[in-house]
């Protein structure tokens, strides 16, 4: 029987492979036990974020306004319930204007407003009054006005109803304020946007998801008592507004709206 050369044996325990086996088991073990820790809560859930998450719940909401009302436009859009009435909303607002469409029950019609001047634009079933429009206006006049951009009167009723749905700062200051003591914690994202939900008496009062990345918008607003869905998005985006060309304008005040 030949002799077996040296090294060609079993390896002694403390040899490289049993140095190689016990180094791989250790960086296992340490990142399994990274993972772990991890797990159990030792890394930061706001790390990453803007820090919102770690304030109170009071502060968060100011922060929320306050960004809202620096932003030179927003576009809004869901439903808002006030006054009885259903209004869905799909508006671009900005400081000095807005545009967009105002659906109710009977109707459906476009609002602009540039600078004070504020048109409504609808067919002529809505003038006619057939959909809620403004009573009493005969059928040959609504004919006129179908589709066109009607210049609405600033002292007349139907601009002060409407023209807040077009008033940026206004119509935030009334649907961002949460009523009731407020809470904040839940985490959930708006189109793959981190949040932190604020819930004004238990989700009682509405809630407010407000963005944990960049500056803390608020994203979306749920009415308490079923008084509508709301979402905020565009925060800073350029809205075109201008007056209609003077062809699509008719400007028939008190013909039209009589003396409220």
């Amino acid at each position: 029987m030949s002799a077996i050369p040296p090294g060609a044996g079993p390896r002694s325990p403390s040899g490289p492979r049993r140095t190689g086996r016990a180094a791989l088991v250790a960086a296992v073990c340490a990142a399994l036990a990274a993972a772990l820790t991890g797990c159990g809560g030792g890394e930061d859930p706001d790390a990453g974020t803007n820090g919102l998450g770690k304030l109170p719940p009071t502060k968060i909401e100011s922060k929320a306004r306050a960004a809202a009302q620096r932003a030179g436009t927003v576009h809004l859009s869901g439903n808002v319930v006030s006054q009885g009435r259903t209004y869905k909303l799909d508006m671009s607002l900005a400081k000095d204007g807005a545009k967009g469409e105002l659906t109710t029950k009977a109707a459906a019609f476009q609002l602009l407003r540039v600078g004070d001047a504020l048109y409504l634009k609808a067919d002529a079933a809505f003038w006619a009054g057939e959909k809620g429009g403004a009573a009493g206006t005969s059928g040959g006049a609504a004919s006129k006005l179908d589709g066109k951009y009607v210049k609405v009167p600033a002292a007349d009723p139907v601009y002060k109803r409407f023209s807040g749905f077009t008033d940026k700062d206004t119509l935030l200051a009334g649907l961002l304020g949460l009523h009731g003591k407020l809470t904040a914690g839940d985490r959930s994202d708006v189109d793959g946007v981190r949040t932190i939900r604020l819930a004004a008496a238990a989700g009682a009062g509405g809630t407010l998801d407000v963005s944990l990345d960049g500056t803390p918008y608020p994203l979306r607003l749920q009415r308490a008592g079923g008084a509508g869905v709301l979402r905020l998005d565009d925060w800073g985006k350029r809205v075109d507004l201008r007056a209609p060309a003077s062809g699509q304008v008719v400007d028939y005040g008190s013909k039209i709206f009589g003396k409220g």
